[in-house]
């Protein structure tokens, strides 16, 4: 996200640097336009590693925050003719003032090359790894203020660098192509986040970027450690490394080369430094996105580091052979190598296998891990797989983005809130103040004109801000059920045409969120959401009771106008699916009411909100795998709900791309013919009676009122600060540093 007004809020100075451009006849909020967001993340997980680097500078615990520094981002999605279509997000154009290139933080990272073995002059065999492709990675230090606090930690993002910048003999040659081609190709490495993996050089290209990222820090991390440490026997109790996914994970691999390559410990003793070193993040539970890569990718690009893998998993199989002897199909399971249809490495059970403590990021995923996906792992290290629920901080997702709402609570209860969530339980009695209650309702109204007017200039759409302000936003996939809700729209469509004077209440939904480059169908439903706002939208029987809206390039600016407007948060993804969610919690915490399933954290809103205060609907995650396992019919569905194959119908044939009646065929084939894997069939019935009853309580606005009320006071648990200090308790065994002289100035 942006850093201005994030910076002003943390350090203070929010006001007086108002006053400031004010005098000089600038407004701030202009001045907050012009910044361009950073594009350093992917979604939810770019954005909850920045909550947490927030919240360890506000709790002045000690860190760094490590990544690549992009130079193109993930894409600046843009809506031509209803389809997304990716284009580069410039976004380092005209430089970034936050940050500080650091051209003397200078590491070289290996690729390729070949590993000689030799014996030492003790007879030991050693490894060298040579002949490699060197790319130089150079740091870039962005400051990461806290609030309220002296702290102020570092985010260092790494750029990719050509050892040699031109080749003058290929350009005395003649051969001006080749004489920079080198430096071309060292700096692909940082230009774009997330390269398309559905070719080899995709593949490719994302594997590099990956250790070209841990290298670069794990250099880093042991260069610092080094200044100040003789040999490596306190590393795990000076550094803890939180593996954030698996996509870091080859640093496992990494530290076990430099220990035993480069340093030349005992192999059983860097093992020991390692997995006490480590720990690891898991977010999600879908074996498909669990990253494995081929064998052969590995030998070509990181030989070295396949050797180590082989040891490792040779060694780890051994234990597990002495803990299970004869079952080879745990040994299958549980292998580092899957065996299976061309040999890959498992990243997942690299990091798990490496690592001291392993977690999920909502109870209820972290019981899934240990029931389902890393159930044998469970078994062999009890005690190692462990819950930490994700949380969002709250300077960014009320003090910064509703200042409305943040303003009048400090006027009730003070400004602790912003450093003490839970301090927002002293709302509760106020949902009886009608006085409250009204000017809640006031800080919404204005929040959802600020809204109404962004999607008028941006989308050309004008919306009623009476009506239920209806939000999806999050990244567009299956599992996620975007298809479910346009199922729901395409529903209240037909009824509102067949009806006028049905009474329903007006409504607005509204979709935000970007598909990855190459997956075909998440591209297909935005087509979907684009052409029936097309024709709903221009439908004179509905009469501006149902506004659909795809708000295009969805990121955190565009989260800070929509969040703090929604009246309704659609958290529906299909039971057992959603490791987490954090969109939920900023939602609920704006005083949005969430519609969703039993799935993520959504269960721990429940239980913090209270059954009332949120809107449940569909399987739970045990019917869900009751009903695969018994043989789920979607077209029996189909067949017995007379609303629902009217909508499919329509979708398949045309209704709503008549210039192409089979466009969407392959949406319904997923539903009808393939299995409806995500079960949005299942789900339509009682999510059609869930927003029955969303209505009823819109109808009633104090009671709406009430339960919003209720939702922000209950939002405490779900603070940053609490998840980080929990990691930091229970996994990192660090303690806060704060400044003699006590906090900063808010």
């Amino acid at each position: 996200g942006r850093t201005l007004m994030n910076s002003l809020l943390n350090l203070g100075f929010a006001e007086e640097c108002r006053q400031a451009l004010a005098e000089i006849g600038l407004d701030l909020q202009q001045v907050r336009e012009i910044e361009h967001e950073a594009a350093l993340g992917n979604g939810g997980l770019g954005r909850l590693a920045a909550c947490f680097l927030d919240s360890m500078a506000t709790l002045d615990l000690p860190g760094y925050g490590y990544g690549i520094r992009y130079e193109y981002g993930m894409f600046a999605q843009r809506i031509e003719d209803g389809r997304q279509v990716e284009h580069p997000d410039n976004w380092l154009r005209y430089g970034n003032p936050w940050e500080f290139p650091r051209p003397e933080v200078l590491y070289p990272v290996k690729f390729h090359g070949r590993v000689l073995q030799y014996a030492d002059a003790e007879g030991v065999l050693r490894h060298q790894w040579v002949d490699t492709d060197d790319v130089m990675a150079m740091a870039y230090d962005t400051p990461i203020p806290g609030y309220a606090t002296h702290t102020v930690n570092n985010m260092r993002l790494w750029a990719a660098k050509a050892t040699r910048d031109f080749d003058l003999r290929y350009f005395n040659e003649g051969n001006y192509i080749k004489s920079v081609q080198d430096k071309n190709e060292s700096e692909n490495l940082s230009k774009v986040l997330y390269p398309d993996d559905t070719t080899a050089m995709g593949r490719e290209l994302r594997l590099k970027q990956q250790y070209f990222f841990v290298s670069a820090s794990l250099q880093d991390i042991l260069y610092r450690y080094r200044k100040f440490h003789e040999g490596f026997a306190q590393l795990s109790d000076k550094v803890a490394i939180q593996l954030n996914d698996t996509h870091p994970s080859i640093a496992i691999a990494e530290l076990m080369r430099i220990l035993v390559d480069l340093y030349h410990l005992e192999w059983d003793a860097a093992w020991a430094i390692t997995a006490r070193t480590f720990s690891y993040t898991n977010h999600t539970l879908m074996p498909e996105a669990l990253e494995t890569w081929p064998v052969g990718l590995l030998e070509s690009m990181l030989p070295r580091h396949l050797q180590i893998i082989y040891e490792i998993n040779q060694r780890f199989l051994r234990d597990v052979m002495h803990q299970s002897p004869g079952d080879t199909e745990v040994l299958r399971r549980m292998s580092i190598v899957d065996e299976g249809g061309g040999r890959h490495i498992r990243m997942a059970h690299l990091a798990i296998v490496g690592s001291h403590t392993v977690n999920g990021v909502a109870q209820i995923h972290t019981d899934l891990m240990k029931r389902t996906i890393f159930a044998d792992f469970d078994r062999f290290y009890p005690g190692k797989i462990v819950n930490m629920t994700n949380g969002i901080t709250p300077r960014r997702w009320l003090n910064q983005a509703n200042p409305r709402l943040a303003a009048l609570i400090t006027s009730r209860i003070g400004d602790g809130w912003v450093k003490d969530l839970g301090q927002l339980k002293r709302l509760l009695p106020l949902a009886d103040d009608a006085g409250f209650r009204a000017e809640f309702g006031a800080a919404k109204r204005a929040n959802k004109e600020r809204l109404a007017a962004m999607l008028r200039e941006r989308c050309g759409i004008e919306v009623s801000v009476d009506s239920l302000f209806d939000v999806q936003v999050k990244r567009i996939h299956e599992y996620k059920r975007q298809l479910l809700n346009l199922l729901h729209v395409v529903t209240v469509y037909n009824r509102l045409r067949v009806d006028p004077s049905d009474a329903a209440i007006a409504r607005t939904v509204i979709f935000g969120g970007k598909a990855a480059p190459g997956y075909a169908m998440a591209k297909l439903v935005t087509k979907l959401i684009n052409d029936v706002a097309d024709i709903v939208n221009n439908d004179p029987r509905v009469g501006g009771r149902l506004t659909v809206v795809f708000v295009p390039n969805y990121d955190v600016s565009t989260a800070e106008d929509i969040i703090p407007a929604a009246d309704l948060s659609q958290q529906i993804s299909t039971a057992g699916t959603e490791a987490s969610g954090t969109g939920n919690m900023k939602l609920a915490l704006n005083g949005a009411l969430t519609i969703g399933t039993l799935d993520g954290a959504n269960i721990e809103i429940r239980n913090e909100v209270g059954p009332d205060n949120i809107f449940i609907f569909g399987l739970g995650a045990e019917d869900v795998a009751r009903l695969r396992a018994s043989g789920y019919r979607p077209l029996d569905v189909y067949q017995a709900q007379p609303e629902l194959k009217q909508v499919l119908d329509m979708i398949g044939s045309g209704y709503f791309s008549p210039d192409e009646p089979g466009r969407f065929q392959p949406l319904v084939d997923a539903l009808l013919q393939h299995g409806d894997h995500y079960l949005l069939l299942a789900d339509y019935a009682s999510y059609l009676g869930c927003q029955r009853e969303v209505e009823a309580t819109y109808r009633d606005q104090e009671r709406w009122v009430r339960k919003a009320i209720a939702n922000v006071a209950s939002m405490g648990q779900f603070s940053s600060d609490r998840t980080v200090l929990q990691y930091a308790t229970e996994i990192w065994h660090t303690s806060p540093v704060a400044r003699p002289g006590g906090p900063g100035t808010p």
